[in-house]
Protein backbone atom coordinates (compact mmCIF):
# COMPACT_ATOMS: atom_id res chain seq x y z
CA UNK A 1 0.00 0.00 0.00
CA UNK A 2 2.66 2.28 0.91
CA UNK A 3 4.75 1.37 -2.25
CA UNK A 4 1.58 2.46 -4.54
CA UNK A 5 0.66 5.73 -2.24
CA UNK A 6 4.45 6.74 -3.21
CA UNK A 7 4.27 5.64 -6.98
CA UNK A 8 1.00 7.50 -7.15
CA UNK A 9 2.98 10.88 -5.56
CA UNK A 10 5.81 10.52 -7.88
CA UNK A 11 3.39 10.01 -11.21
CA UNK A 12 1.72 13.90 -9.89
CA UNK A 13 4.94 15.65 -8.87
CA UNK A 14 6.37 14.48 -12.66
CA UNK A 15 3.33 15.85 -14.08
CA UNK A 16 3.16 19.34 -11.75
CA UNK A 17 7.35 19.85 -13.16
CA UNK A 18 6.18 18.46 -16.99
CA UNK A 19 3.46 21.46 -16.72
CA UNK A 20 5.06 23.75 -15.24
CA UNK A 21 8.10 23.07 -17.08
CA UNK A 22 5.75 23.78 -20.62
CA UNK A 23 4.12 27.22 -18.92
CA UNK A 24 7.59 28.53 -18.91
CA UNK A 25 8.95 27.62 -22.10
CA UNK A 26 5.94 29.06 -23.54
CA UNK A 27 6.53 32.40 -21.87
CA UNK A 28 10.15 32.48 -22.85
CA UNK A 29 9.10 31.98 -26.54
CA UNK A 30 6.67 34.67 -26.63
CA UNK A 31 9.03 37.26 -24.93
CA UNK A 32 11.74 36.06 -27.35
CA UNK A 33 9.13 36.58 -30.38
CA UNK A 34 8.02 39.95 -28.72
CA UNK A 35 12.11 41.34 -28.24
CA UNK A 36 12.59 40.00 -32.01
CA UNK A 37 9.89 42.02 -33.15
CA UNK A 38 11.08 44.95 -31.90
CA UNK A 39 14.37 44.82 -32.77
CA UNK A 40 13.17 44.12 -36.16
CA UNK A 41 11.70 47.34 -36.40
CA UNK A 42 14.45 49.56 -34.95
CA UNK A 43 16.84 47.74 -37.01
CA UNK A 44 14.20 49.02 -40.00
CA UNK A 45 14.29 52.14 -39.15
CA UNK A 46 17.75 52.69 -38.23
CA UNK A 47 17.95 52.48 -42.12
CA UNK A 48 16.34 55.27 -42.51
CA UNK A 49 18.03 58.68 -43.48
CA UNK A 50 16.18 61.95 -42.15
CA UNK A 51 17.41 64.65 -45.12
CA UNK A 52 16.79 68.44 -46.23
CA UNK A 53 15.99 68.71 -49.93
CA UNK A 54 17.73 71.62 -50.67
CA UNK A 55 14.82 73.15 -52.36
CA UNK A 56 13.53 74.19 -49.34
CA UNK A 57 16.26 76.95 -48.88
CA UNK A 58 16.34 77.97 -52.20
CA UNK A 59 16.05 81.73 -51.50
CA UNK A 60 19.35 80.94 -50.03
CA UNK A 61 23.01 79.87 -51.51
CA UNK A 62 24.05 76.37 -51.17
CA UNK A 63 26.72 77.25 -48.80
CA UNK A 64 24.35 79.24 -46.10
CA UNK A 65 22.17 76.36 -46.77
CA UNK A 66 24.23 74.08 -45.71
CA UNK A 67 24.68 75.74 -42.48
CA UNK A 68 20.68 75.90 -41.88
CA UNK A 69 20.77 72.08 -42.43
CA UNK A 70 23.68 71.55 -39.84
CA UNK A 71 21.98 73.96 -37.76
CA UNK A 72 18.84 71.29 -37.90
CA UNK A 73 20.90 68.47 -36.98
CA UNK A 74 20.15 67.28 -40.61
CA UNK A 75 23.46 65.01 -42.01
CA UNK A 76 22.08 64.31 -45.75
CA UNK A 77 20.44 65.90 -48.10
CA UNK A 78 18.68 66.25 -51.29
CA UNK A 79 20.46 68.82 -53.98
CA UNK A 80 19.15 70.54 -56.92
CA UNK A 81 20.39 71.97 -60.29
CA UNK A 82 20.83 75.71 -60.20
CA UNK A 83 21.25 76.60 -56.70
CA UNK A 84 23.94 79.64 -56.52
CA UNK A 85 26.90 77.98 -54.76
CA UNK A 86 28.00 81.10 -52.40
CA UNK A 87 30.82 80.67 -49.48
CA UNK A 88 33.76 81.48 -52.01
CA UNK A 89 32.27 79.03 -54.71
CA UNK A 90 31.42 80.32 -58.38
CA UNK A 91 28.24 79.50 -59.97
CA UNK A 92 25.69 77.22 -58.94
CA UNK A 93 25.26 73.32 -58.45
CA UNK A 94 25.09 71.25 -61.30
CA UNK A 95 27.17 69.66 -64.22
CA UNK A 96 28.92 72.88 -65.11
CA UNK A 97 30.64 72.85 -61.40
CA UNK A 98 34.42 73.43 -62.60
CA UNK A 99 36.87 70.60 -61.36
CA UNK A 100 38.19 73.56 -58.23
CA UNK A 101 34.36 73.97 -57.40
CA UNK A 102 33.99 70.59 -56.90
CA UNK A 103 37.00 70.11 -54.94
CA UNK A 104 36.04 73.40 -52.60
CA UNK A 105 32.17 71.61 -51.93
CA UNK A 106 33.54 68.19 -51.10
CA UNK A 107 36.26 69.86 -48.57
CA UNK A 108 32.48 72.11 -46.72
CA UNK A 109 30.54 68.97 -47.31
CA UNK A 110 32.97 67.12 -44.89
CA UNK A 111 33.71 69.72 -42.44
CA UNK A 112 30.71 69.39 -41.46
CA UNK A 113 30.04 65.94 -41.80
CA UNK A 114 26.68 66.61 -44.68
CA UNK A 115 26.30 63.90 -47.67
CA UNK A 116 24.47 64.31 -50.35
CA UNK A 117 22.53 61.23 -51.20
CA UNK A 118 20.28 62.65 -54.11
CA UNK A 119 19.98 65.25 -56.18
CA UNK A 120 17.35 66.48 -58.22
CA UNK A 121 14.30 66.94 -59.94
CA UNK A 122 16.17 67.10 -63.64
CA UNK A 123 14.78 65.92 -67.00
CA UNK A 124 17.89 66.02 -69.08
CA UNK A 125 16.99 65.75 -72.46
CA UNK A 126 19.43 63.90 -74.39
CA UNK A 127 21.72 60.85 -73.50
CA UNK A 128 24.87 63.24 -73.10
CA UNK A 129 22.82 65.66 -70.24
CA UNK A 130 22.32 62.22 -68.34
CA UNK A 131 25.92 60.89 -68.47
CA UNK A 132 27.21 64.53 -67.26
CA UNK A 133 24.52 64.00 -64.68
CA UNK A 134 25.42 60.40 -63.68
CA UNK A 135 29.15 61.31 -63.73
CA UNK A 136 28.15 64.07 -61.27
CA UNK A 137 26.44 61.45 -58.66
CA UNK A 138 29.06 58.96 -59.06
CA UNK A 139 31.96 61.91 -58.34
CA UNK A 140 30.00 62.92 -55.00
CA UNK A 141 28.95 59.29 -54.10
CA UNK A 142 25.03 60.09 -54.48
CA UNK A 143 22.49 56.72 -54.38
CA UNK A 144 20.17 58.13 -56.62
CA UNK A 145 19.21 60.72 -59.32
CA UNK A 146 15.23 62.10 -58.51
CA UNK A 147 13.92 62.26 -62.02
CA UNK A 148 11.01 62.95 -64.16
CA UNK A 149 12.35 61.63 -67.51
CA UNK A 150 11.13 62.03 -70.80
CA UNK A 151 9.30 58.65 -71.28
CA UNK A 152 11.11 57.91 -74.48
CA UNK A 153 14.41 57.48 -72.50
CA UNK A 154 13.39 54.50 -69.96
CA UNK A 155 15.17 52.08 -71.94
CA UNK A 156 18.86 54.17 -71.75
CA UNK A 157 18.71 55.54 -68.53
CA UNK A 158 17.59 52.12 -66.92
CA UNK A 159 20.93 51.05 -68.59
CA UNK A 160 22.85 53.64 -67.83
CA UNK A 161 22.03 53.26 -64.20
CA UNK A 162 22.84 49.78 -64.28
CA UNK A 163 26.41 51.06 -65.19
CA UNK A 164 26.55 53.34 -62.89
CA UNK A 165 25.32 51.75 -59.93
CA UNK A 166 23.15 54.52 -59.11
CA UNK A 167 19.07 54.42 -59.55
CA UNK A 168 16.25 56.97 -61.07
CA UNK A 169 14.04 57.88 -58.76
CA UNK A 170 10.79 58.94 -60.68
CA UNK A 171 8.79 61.59 -58.67
CA UNK A 172 5.66 62.83 -58.59
CA UNK A 173 4.41 66.72 -59.11
CA UNK A 174 0.67 67.58 -59.75
CA UNK A 175 -1.13 67.50 -62.37
CA UNK A 176 -0.84 67.46 -65.19
CA UNK A 177 2.76 65.99 -64.81
CA UNK A 178 2.87 62.76 -67.07
CA UNK A 179 3.60 60.95 -63.45
CA UNK A 180 1.62 62.29 -61.16
CA UNK A 181 0.05 59.17 -60.40
CA UNK A 182 1.90 55.76 -59.22
CA UNK A 183 0.29 53.99 -61.88
CA UNK A 184 2.73 55.66 -64.57
CA UNK A 185 5.56 55.66 -62.53
CA UNK A 186 4.44 51.83 -62.52
CA UNK A 187 4.23 52.09 -66.08
CA UNK A 188 7.83 53.36 -65.98
CA UNK A 189 9.40 50.65 -63.96
CA UNK A 190 8.00 47.75 -66.33
CA UNK A 191 10.95 46.04 -67.48
CA UNK A 192 13.94 48.62 -66.01
CA UNK A 193 14.90 47.12 -62.63
CA UNK A 194 16.70 50.46 -61.87
CA UNK A 195 14.14 52.75 -61.78
CA UNK A 196 11.84 53.04 -58.96
CA UNK A 197 9.93 56.12 -57.47
CA UNK A 198 10.76 59.21 -55.24
CA UNK A 199 7.67 59.37 -53.54
CA UNK A 200 6.47 63.13 -52.92
CA UNK A 201 3.61 62.07 -50.44
CA UNK A 202 2.32 65.71 -50.50
CA UNK A 203 2.18 65.98 -53.94
CA UNK A 204 0.09 62.79 -54.48
CA UNK A 205 -2.27 64.56 -51.44
CA UNK A 206 -2.45 67.27 -54.16
CA UNK A 207 -3.64 65.07 -56.60
CA UNK A 208 -6.68 63.69 -54.30
CA UNK A 209 -4.89 60.08 -53.70
CA UNK A 210 -4.49 58.76 -50.67
CA UNK A 211 -0.34 58.21 -50.29
CA UNK A 212 -0.17 55.20 -47.92
CA UNK A 213 -2.46 53.37 -50.99
CA UNK A 214 0.45 55.05 -53.46
CA UNK A 215 2.93 53.81 -51.45
CA UNK A 216 1.48 49.96 -51.16
CA UNK A 217 0.96 50.29 -55.01
CA UNK A 218 5.34 51.02 -55.66
CA UNK A 219 6.51 48.61 -52.90
CA UNK A 220 9.87 47.35 -52.86
CA UNK A 221 10.91 50.29 -55.59
CA UNK A 222 10.26 53.26 -53.22
CA UNK A 223 14.56 54.72 -53.33
CA UNK A 224 13.68 57.78 -51.50
CA UNK A 225 10.47 59.92 -49.98
CA UNK A 226 10.04 63.58 -50.15
CA UNK A 227 8.16 64.67 -46.58
CA UNK A 228 5.73 67.86 -47.04
CA UNK A 229 2.20 68.26 -45.92
CA UNK A 230 -0.11 70.42 -47.43
CA UNK A 231 -3.04 72.15 -45.73
CA UNK A 232 -6.01 70.92 -48.27
CA UNK A 233 -6.70 67.80 -49.55
CA UNK A 234 -7.65 67.24 -53.67
CA UNK A 235 -6.21 70.90 -54.63
CA UNK A 236 -3.44 71.01 -56.67
CA UNK A 237 -2.65 74.71 -55.56
CA UNK A 238 -3.04 73.47 -52.15
CA UNK A 239 -0.17 75.51 -49.87
CA UNK A 240 2.34 73.71 -47.61
CA UNK A 241 2.27 73.72 -43.94
CA UNK A 242 4.63 71.85 -41.30
CA UNK A 243 4.84 68.36 -41.31
CA UNK A 244 2.19 66.75 -39.18
CA UNK A 245 -0.16 69.72 -39.05
CA UNK A 246 -2.14 69.52 -42.10
CA UNK A 247 -4.57 66.91 -43.87
CA UNK A 248 -1.51 63.89 -44.27
CA UNK A 249 -1.72 61.06 -42.02
CA UNK A 250 1.93 60.54 -41.22
CA UNK A 251 2.00 58.06 -38.56
CA UNK A 252 -0.23 55.74 -41.16
CA UNK A 253 2.97 56.70 -43.62
CA UNK A 254 5.95 56.11 -41.28
CA UNK A 255 3.74 52.67 -40.66
CA UNK A 256 3.63 51.55 -43.99
CA UNK A 257 6.97 51.84 -44.86
CA UNK A 258 8.08 49.93 -42.35
CA UNK A 259 6.33 47.31 -42.93
CA UNK A 260 8.15 47.31 -46.62
CA UNK A 261 11.45 47.76 -45.02
CA UNK A 262 12.00 50.66 -46.84
CA UNK A 263 15.78 51.73 -46.70
CA UNK A 264 16.28 54.96 -47.93
CA UNK A 265 16.46 59.09 -47.15
CA UNK A 266 12.91 60.98 -46.17
CA UNK A 267 13.86 64.69 -47.46
CA UNK A 268 11.84 67.75 -46.12
CA UNK A 269 10.84 70.00 -48.75
CA UNK A 270 9.43 72.76 -47.10
CA UNK A 271 7.90 75.19 -50.04
CA UNK A 272 6.56 77.99 -47.37
CA UNK A 273 7.81 80.55 -45.26
CA UNK A 274 10.55 80.69 -47.78
CA UNK A 275 12.71 83.10 -46.08
CA UNK A 276 12.44 81.96 -41.91
CA UNK A 277 11.42 78.29 -42.42
CA UNK A 278 14.96 77.27 -40.45
CA UNK A 279 12.50 76.90 -37.57
CA UNK A 280 9.66 74.77 -39.42
CA UNK A 281 12.65 72.50 -40.45
CA UNK A 282 13.54 71.67 -37.19
CA UNK A 283 10.08 70.80 -36.05
CA UNK A 284 9.68 68.49 -39.10
CA UNK A 285 13.04 66.74 -37.49
CA UNK A 286 11.30 66.83 -34.45
CA UNK A 287 8.35 65.44 -35.47
CA UNK A 288 10.13 62.79 -37.66
CA UNK A 289 11.78 61.42 -34.84
CA UNK A 290 8.63 61.53 -32.18
CA UNK A 291 6.98 59.14 -34.98
CA UNK A 292 9.75 56.85 -35.65
CA UNK A 293 10.05 56.15 -32.21
CA UNK A 294 6.69 54.79 -31.36
CA UNK A 295 6.73 52.24 -34.24
CA UNK A 296 6.05 49.08 -33.21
Amino acid sequence: MKTLVSSCLCLLCAALLECNTGTKSNTNTDTISTATTNETASNVTANWKIGVQMWTFRMFPFADALNKVDSAGVKSIEAFFGQKLGGGMSGSFGTEMSADTRAKLKQLLQSKGIQIVAMGVITPKNKNEWKKSFDLAKEFGLSYITSEPLKNQWDMIDSMAGAYGIKIAIHDHPKPNPYWSPDSVLAAMQGHQNIGSCADVGHWARNGLNPVNCLKKLEGHIYGVHLKDIKTFNNTDAEDTVVGTGVINFPAIFQELKRQNFSGMLSIEHESNWYHNLPDVINTVKYYNDEVAKLK
